[in-house]
């Protein structure tokens, strides 16, 4: 039974860092985020991918339990190539080949309809809109973006926002779609569109959440060895509503959110342990555990 949907993109990446490089990895905003949120429930993924993706990306994510049926088949999978000097917080895009992302139209599949809880991970805010109308009544609706659309699709990105429960947004998006420096006053702006809770994720410094009547600051972990940020954004999302999911937890119920943001940094920290998905796939529930503990501390006084 398929709990939680998410709706992104897959994809191959060539990344370069300072610490070495991949080519061909599995990437794209749902492999990351449903991977991440797989640690909780079980996933299905809406996507589209070439004849070109791996057999081996497949098995690996149907091995972590993850339903790859709402995924639509292309000739040519999407493609980015990208790098990241020492200030690892912004990537440098080299390359961007759309291939199967110029046909997607999302299709969810019937049985996945009912889903209560849905992700609409960082696609063209257009497809987020075609892709929740297919939903039946979800109990959580948690909506992602970035740069790209601000700029190219702002009025129908602001239209699906007014559609979510929760927006989460980097500090640099947040500051550019809502035209101010201040990210409370960008958190104002936005709960007035209709959700009633944004998130403004910060890298390595954690991430900011805003209600009306409240705010919360989760920590960033201060990681030793960084080899590649690529997909922490998507694997905060998805483990963010992924736990969510798991307590059967709506957007009001600040509680959970909040353990639910310090699970999501936890899982995100994982992530730029390796590259790819490859810090992910070793990750045990048991580090989760103690790295959520270390938070914990962290923040006591």
């Amino acid at each position: 039974m398929v709990s939680l949907v998410i709706v992104g993109s897959i994809g191959l990446d060539d990344v370069e860092t300072p610490f070495g490089a991949v080519q061909g990895a599995l990437g794209g905003a749902a492999s990351y985020a449903a991977y991440a949120a797989a640690f909780f429930v079980r996933p299905g993924i809406v996507s589209i991918a070439g004849k070109d993706f791996p057999d081996q990306y497949r098995e690996l994510l149907m091995a972590k339990g993850i339903a790859l049926e709402g995924i639509a088949p292309a000739e040519k999978t999407f493609r980015w190539t990208g790098s990241y000097a020492f200030d690892m917080n912004e990537a440098q895009t080299k390359k961007t080949e759309l291939n199967a992302i110029l046909d997607f139209q999302p299709n969810v599949p019937k049985s996945w309809r009912a889903a209560h809880y849905v992700l609409l991970g960082n696609i063209d805010p257009e497809l987020q809109a075609q892709a929740l109308a297919q939903f039946q009544s979800p109990r959580l609706v948690v909506l992602d973006s970035m740069n790209f659309w601000i700029q190219g699709k702002r009025k129908s990105l602001l239209e699906i926002i007014r559609q979510v429960d929760i927006l989460v947004l980097n500090d640099a998006e947040a500051r550019q779609l809502f035209e101010t420096p201040n990210l409370a006053k960008a958190a104002r702006k936005a709960l007035l569109l209709g959700p009633r809770a944004v998130i403004w994720k910060k890298g390595e410094h954690g991430a900011l959440l805003f209600t009306a009547d409240s705010h919360f600051s989760a920590a960033g972990y201060p990681l030793e060895d960084i080899k590649d940020p690529t997909g922490c954004g998507d694997t905060f999302a998805g483990a963010l509503i992924g736990y969510m999911a798991k307590h059967s937890a709506g957007v009001d119920d600040h509680v959970q959110l909040r353990r639910a943001m310090v699970h999501a940094s936890a899982l995100a920290s994982f992530n730029a342990e390796d590259f790819s998905l490859m810090r992910l796939t070793r990750l045990t529930p048991e580090e989760i555990s103690v790295r959520v503990a270390e938070f914990h501390r962290m923040r006591e006084f």
